[in-house]
Order: C-alpha cells, then structure tokens, then sequence
C-alpha cells in the first residue's frame, strides 16, 4: 500500500472509530453535547429487547457474522446455493474472487433505498430496503451485469463496471417514476469508482492470499480502505488523501483540524464483515473481528433513539431531513458507534459468552440491526426509521 501520513492511518484504523466515538459519548454522558441526551438508565432495556429479538430467531444462539450474504436468501429462497451450483466447476481461488465480485458490488449498491422502492424478483416475492437491494443486485450479477465477457457473466471487471449506464442500473432495479431508488446516481459513480481502482473486485483476495492462512479483520479493512478510498466522493481529504465516510464535530475540535474529526468508515466495514465467507472460499480465516466496530447506520442508530438510550434535543430532528454530514447525524451516528459497544457487553454478561464467543459483528446479526427494524415498524407506518437522512447513495 502506498505510505500515507500518521494522521491518515490513524482515520482509517477502526481503533479511531472507537476512540472517537466513545469520547463523544463521554461528553454525552456529562450532558455536554449539543443535539442528544444520553440516557444510560435506558441501557438495560434495549439490551433486553435485543436480546429478546436474538433467542427468537435463533433459539440456540448460534448466529451468524452480520454480512451482505444473509440478504441475498431472503423470503427463504436459496439463492447462495444458486450461486455456488453456478460456481461448483471453479476452482477454489476462482470461486472466492467470483464471491467477493459479487459482494463488494453488492455492498456498494446497499446504500438507503428510500421508503418507496421495492423490487420484484422474476416468479418470486416483493422485496424491499437492503433485502430488495441485495435480490437486485443478485440477480443483476447473475445475468453478467456487471462483466464484460458474455462467456464469463459471474464476474465483475473494470470494463463491466465503468461501462455500466445510468438506464442498465436504472433497469436491474426497476426504477420508474412510480418506483423511485434514493441515489441511483450516486450508487452508479462507486461502480465507475470500483472499475477504475481495481482490475475487478475480486483481485482482493490477491491481495490478501500471500499473507498466509489468517489476517486480521482490521487488515482487511485497511486494504479496503486503501485500495477502494478513491472511489469516493470528495469530502474531507487530510494531507491530499479523501478521507471518505469521515466527519467533523465541533464538540472534538475546530472542522480544519483533525482532531475534530469523526471516522466511521461504514460501508467499509459492513464490506468487511462481508468479505468473511469469500476469504474461507479461498482457503484465508479473518481473525480478530471485534476490532472492527459497530455500524452507525439508520436500523442500528434508530433502535437507540425508538427505546429512549438516545434522547434529540430539538423536536425538528425527529421530523425533518438532514444531510449526512450535518452536526446532528454525525453525533447519533458517533453515539450509536459506542453505544452499541455497550448493548455488546451487556448482551454477552447476560448470555455467559465472551467476545470471542459472540463478537460484536454476531451481536449486530442477532440482534440489534433486527431489534432496530422491529421497534420501527412498532411505532411507525411502512418501519421507517425515526430520523431521516438524505442519502446520496454513498454513505448509508
């Protein structure tokens, strides 16, 4: 990886979520934020729920690493044994780089669909949000969409991918006029990003297989971020580097410095919680999960608010709009972050485990993304979440 300074490192580590993250809700926990209070008295009830939610779908507790890969076999149609039907004649490190095309295409398409868009899959069900973005994907992968070799469709490379048009993308997910997707644009410029930084996505597991049979999971995220910073859209760089999904709070620091700036880094890590099963398809074990942190999105940071943990000062946060980089949203994203540190250790004292045992990206699964969608639907039509963000495609 080409060298970058210490500060830059330093943002794109998971250690600089965390720590920033819980030094925003320290300042919560002193009352001394400008946009939410922190109830920590709430804390107990929304590890109970999630833990509730958690026994119900998985009544013996063996649960799964929170990635992209539970979505593609939604409604109960098996759609990851499709694909591995598709690739049984591969051989191994074929199978994994074909994996990780799809995944990381995937993933960068998994951004808030917005509340209208629903896809319907040929002869199947009606799906929605991050499941209706996953079946869509899916199937767009499936028929080469994203390849440039008709003789080679379960691939995606730079010439499929920078090639794509605005109306193909429009078409796999059937948008119209009367079916809207939040951020078509934005999804489709991450797919020129991808094609223009690597040969295809695959080519991570090149990357990564000559460090042996393990690497750690903050490794791999190191490498995403490194390899895949490009391809987003320019907000903060930091010296001469985009910095990506990263924020400032004026409760950590002037926004010229980067002492007040708030990594997060989301989607990155949702990709590399979801690279997990392509690695083992090649033969490589991420090690070291809970270094990665959990996800500041609306399922996640939208149960801390609907079961009271997260408290908005102002009423106007729970009835208008906001961009993602405003102060508001980087500050309950930050919040969720460390909270969600918090609702971890609590699930695992009362089920006996220790991290090893349930990493917090099993927590996530269980669990709190789950718990967020059941509390929304609870208390609000259609489950939306209770603060609203303008997605762009790129962030969320």
């Amino acid at each position: 990886m080409p060298e970058v300074s210490p500060a830059v490192a330093y943002l794109r580590s998971p250690r600089a979520v965390r720590e920033r993250c819980h030094r925003l809700l320290e300042l919560g926990r002193a009352d001394r934020l400008p946009h939410f209070r922190v109830r920590m008295e709430q804390l107990p009830a929304v590890a109970g729920y999630v833990l509730k939610v958690t026994r119900e779908a998985y009544p013996t507790l063996d649960i799964p690493v929170h990635s992209r890969w539970g979505h593609f076999d939604v409604g109960g149609v098996a759609r990851n044994a499709e694909l591995d039907a598709r690739l049984a004649s591969l051989p191994r490190e074929e199978r994994a780089r074909a994996k990780l095309d799809l995944v990381i295409t995937s993933v960068l398409l998994d951004a808030g669909s917005g509340p209208r868009w629903k896809y319907h899959e040929a002869g199947g069900g009606l799906y929605a949000r991050s499941e209706g973005l996953a079946v869509a994907s899916f199937r767009m992968f499936l028929a080469g969409a994203f390849s440039s070799d008709p003789h080679q469709p379960l691939r995606a490379d730079a010439a499929g991918l920078t090639g794509l048009t605005r109306e193909a993308l429009a078409r796999g997910f059937q948008v119209t006029e009367a079916n809207p997707l939040e951020g078509l644009d934005g999804r489709l410029s991450l797919l020129h990003g991808l094609g223009r930084v690597l040969p295809r996505p695959g080519a991570l597991y090149d990357a990564l297989a000559p460090r042996g049979g393990t690497v750690r999971a903050s490794e791999v995220l190191g490498l995403v971020l490194d390899r895949l910073g490009p391809i987003w859209p320019g907000r903060i760089t930091l010296d001469g580097v985009n910095l990506g999904d990263v924020w400032p709070h004026s409760s950590l620091g002037p926004p010229e410095s980067a002492d007040g700036l708030v990594p997060f880094h989301k989607l990155s890590q949702w990709l590399t919680y979801s690279l997990l099963e392509p690695l083992a398809e090649g033969g490589l074990e991420v090690t070291h999960l809970d270094e990665l942190t959990g996800l500041p999105e609306y399922r996640n940071g939208g149960l801390l608010v609907d079961l009271g943990l997260l408290v908005p000062r102002d009423g106007r946060l729970l009835e208008e709009a906001f961009l993602p980089g405003s102060e508001p949203i980087v500050e309950w994203r930050a919040l969720t972050v460390a909270l969600l540190d918090e609702v971890g250790n609590r699930v695992r004292e009362t089920l006996g485990r220790t991290p090893a045992q349930l990493p917090l990206a099993k927590v996530l699964q269980g669990g709190t993304w789950s718990a967020g969608r059941r509390i929304a639907a609870e208390k609000r039509a259609g489950g939306t979440p209770p603060i609203r963000i303008e997605s762009d495609g790129t962030v969320f």
